[in-house]
């Protein structure tokens, strides 16, 4: 933990660590880490060898029998609507930023929001200033996505939706996700 006495100056690694911390780092490499733990389960789970059963040509083992394998599924109605509204935005482009606005005046302004693009040039945003508890919501619907296998992290704050998030994305309509619609109105974006 960072000491609150200790000069930064005298330890480039805690200032690096503090600057980290500003960012939302351990969060993020949170979220990174279990949307990398989705993807390891699901290829053991689809029959994907692994390394080193390939090279030895070992086709009889468990790994290389995927027609045994069910392949997992996520009903939707186990998502929060917070997770489902994200899939929803992210439908065509699955382009997903969980970023922050570390130099904005109110505390919650600052938190992590998840922001998906809806084209090249809107981008929605998933947080509402006077309602912090909101932006916290989205960010565990992120969180169960990373962990459906739903999403897949790219680098520092970028994620997509993997193939199987695209797939259900396109599945839900936008009557299912009614939290958006203030949002939207909010936001001045009419065609989501």
């Amino acid at each position: 933990m960072l000491s609150r006495v200790q000069n930064f100056t005298d330890d480039g690694r805690q200032m690096v660590l503090w600057q980290e911390l500003g960012e939302g780092a351990p969060t993020l490499v949170a979220l990174a880490r279990l949307c990398s733990e989705a993807m390891v389960a699901s290829r053991c789970q689809h029959g994907t060898p692994r390394t080193g059963d390939a090279t030895r040509g070992n086709s009889a083992s468990p790994q290389f029998q995927a027609d045994q394998v069910e392949t997992p599924k996520t009903p939707l109605e186990s998502l929060d609507e917070e997770a489902r509204a994200i899939l929803y935005l992210a439908r065509h482009r699955g382009t997903i930023e969980v970023k922050a606005v570390n130099h904005a005046f109110e505390s919650s302004e600052r938190f992590l929001t998840v922001c998906v693009e809806l084209d090249l040039e809107r981008t929605f945003i998933l947080k509402r200033r006077d309602d912090p508890e909101l932006t916290v919501r989205f960010l565990d619907g992120f969180r169960q996505l990373c962990i459906a296998g739903l999403v897949m992290h790219h680098i520092f704050r970028d994620f997509s939706l993997t193939r199987r998030g695209f797939e259900v994305a396109r599945t839900i309509q936008r009557d299912q996700v009614p939290i958006l619609r203030t949002l939207a109105e909010e936001q001045v974006i009419g065609d989501f």
